[in-house]
């Protein structure tokens, strides 16, 4: 379902784009992809088709793709997808984790609203939390 999720939600947020006036639609857009696992039950979309989508939104309209996993390995899934390993990270899936990974996001997201960028040292936290705490 992750596919198929990914899928709808690039087509429901280009829509969105598309039909809003120019004064009030987004500059950028930042989409974030948060899992705790593999793809296993997509029948809408393929792993090639939601590349090509990502591919061409990161280029022609400047979208900015981070890829947060659990249980799996957040760079190799990413890379995937076409986005890039510094775009990519893993996290501890538990409670400190999860907090962990929606506060340096909610941070990321503020950031990149006024500064129109995406600073990736806001994952650097999820990072460290990686390697204090290890992978369970």
């Amino acid at each position: 379902a992750l596919l198929d999720a990914i899928g709808r939600t690039i087509n429901k947020i280009n829509n969105v784009q598309k039909y809003t006036s120019e004064e009030y639609r987004a500059e950028k857009v930042m989409f974030v992809i948060i899992t705790d696992g593999k793809e296993n039950s997509s029948r809408e979309y393929s792993a090639q088709k939601v590349k090509a989508m990502i591919e061409r939104q990161k280029t022609q309209y400047g979208w900015e793709f981070i890829f947060l996993g659990a249980d799996i390995d957040a760079v190799q899934s990413a890379g995937d997808f076409g986005i890039s390993p510094d775009r990519a990270i893993q996290y501890i899936n538990d409670s400190e984790g999860t907090q962990l990974n929606y506060d340096a996001i909610a941070k990321a997201a503020a950031e990149f609203r006024k500064a129109g960028a995406f600073n990736e040292a806001y994952l650097d936290e999820i990072r460290e939390d990686v390697k204090r705490r290890g992978r369970k």
